[in-house]
């Protein structure tokens, strides 16, 4: 991969401007991040410095992976040893030592991760140093360790112009399966069957648009079980799928470690009143959200655009969550910037990548919610996920039931 000279350029001018000599990190995130590489397990860890050098202590199964990011100086280890057992911490300390010195960053002020976070998953399972991640930087000879938090959320909240094409692919992987998915649902369907023929489009190597690794999460509600869907995490039931439901579609998409927040609600059938209602506050919402989006609004101004046009509706009560928060780096993390919620204190900026979601549940018969990808630009906002986005469009017609 070319190096992503933006993204360099922005971490040495953070640097610089708190007065830190590094930045350190193990989250595939944020080591994606700094190196445009994206872990599978956790194990990397990523050096940035404020001379603009990027370093890395991968794990040698990963080699082809790590050779498509950018980094400087690359130390590998191998994960695992008949000889003896030992700590991924024990086994990464020498490599991680040999790496600063390479990279001549002697004792100094030290950002780290710190604190809590949210992490997609890249694997079935992922390591986490926690806490030992100080102990090593302690024995490799920083004076200083400051958490770097707020500065990696603040790096994260605004790709580079190569990082949302990424996001744009993800984007545009998921409206395949969207569109492919669609056209299958029939009565009679199980949840759990609707949102497998969704995923199982994302998968499809045909349409991998130049990603590498590419995939998706996808979660049907139907009925009164998409009134929930305001909840934590979202799940698909077994319950099957009748004519006049609405089928609320939670997608999470990804292309080389860069996400999509996706969600559309489908009518099996013509909608009754009722739901042409909720369609209709729903649509007025988001057009409100969009068009409030620029450079420089509060982001608690975006929020209070949908809100207002519920509420409006009639719906105001039964909108249960925030406007929307940053996705790219991130799937579902609601504390990642910009918060699209009532009481934030962020403005928005061009280049900020994140979701609009305006939603209606009503507890114990449906909801609704429509949940669009988008970027601040220069002038205004650019929507990533223009499709379905009717009624018409969101109409599925009734089709044979399902045997």
């Amino acid at each position: 991969m070319q190096r992503d000279s933006e993204r360099v350029a922005r971490i040495v001018q953070t640097l610089e401007r708190i007065g830190l000599d590094t930045i350190v990190c193990s989250l595939p995130s944020n080591v994606l991040l700094l190196t445009g590489y994206w872990p599978v397990v956790g194990t990397a860890v990523a050096v940035a410095s404020k001379a603009g050098m990027v370093g890395l202590v991968a794990p040698s199964d990963e080699r082809d992976l790590v050779e498509a990011g950018w980094a400087d100086e690359v130390r590998f280890f191998e994960s695992g040893s008949t000889d003896e057992i030992r700590s991924l911490a024990a086994t990464i300390q020498p490599h991680l030592e040999r790496l600063l010195r390479v990279l001549g960053i002697g004792a100094g002020r030290v950002g780290w991760e710190s604190g809590a976070a949210s992490q997609p998953c890249s694997y079935a399972e992922m390591h986490l140093y926690g806490a030992a991640m100080s102990g090593l930087l302690q024995q490799a000879g920083a004076a200083a360790l400051v958490p770097a938090g707020e500065l990696l959320a603040v790096l994260r909240s605004r790709p580079t112009a190569g990082e949302l094409q990424r996001i744009r692919i993800a984007c545009a992987l998921a409206e395949r399966a969207f569109q492919a998915g669609a056209r299958v649902v029939r009565p009679g369907q199980k949840e759990t069957e609707v949102a497998a023929a969704f995923r199982q489009r994302s998968q499809s190597p045909s349409d991998a648009l130049g990603a590498a690794r590419f995939d998706g999460f996808a979660f049907r509600m139907s009925g009164p079980n998409s009134g929930t869907a305001y909840g934590a995490y979202a799940r698909s039931r077994e319950r099957p799928v009748t004519p006049g439901d609405l089928l609320l579609l939670h997608a999470n998409s990804y292309a080389d470690g860069y996400w999509t927040d996706i969600t559309r609600t489908y009518c099996l059938g013509e909608p009754n009143q009722r739901q042409r209602r909720m369609y209709q506050a729903v649509f007025a919402a988001r057009e409100a959200a969009l068009a409030a989006i620029r450079p420089g609004v509060p982001a608690e101004r975006v929020d209070r655009a949908a809100r207002q046009q519920l509420a409006s509706h009639g719906f105001g009560r039964e909108f249960k969550h925030p406007t929307g928060h940053g996705v790219g780096f991130a799937a579902i993390d609601h504390n990642a910037l910009p918060r699209i919620h009532p009481r934030s204190e962020d403005r928005l900026e061009s280049g900020m990548v994140f979701n609009v979601e305006p939603a209606i549940y009503v507890d114990g018969i449906e909801g609704l919610r429509h949940c669009d990808m988008v970027a601040v630009t220069d002038t205004g906002v650019e929507l990533l996920t223009p499709f379905h986005s009717s009624l018409e469009q969101l109409t599925l017609p009734l089709q044979k039931p399902a045997e």
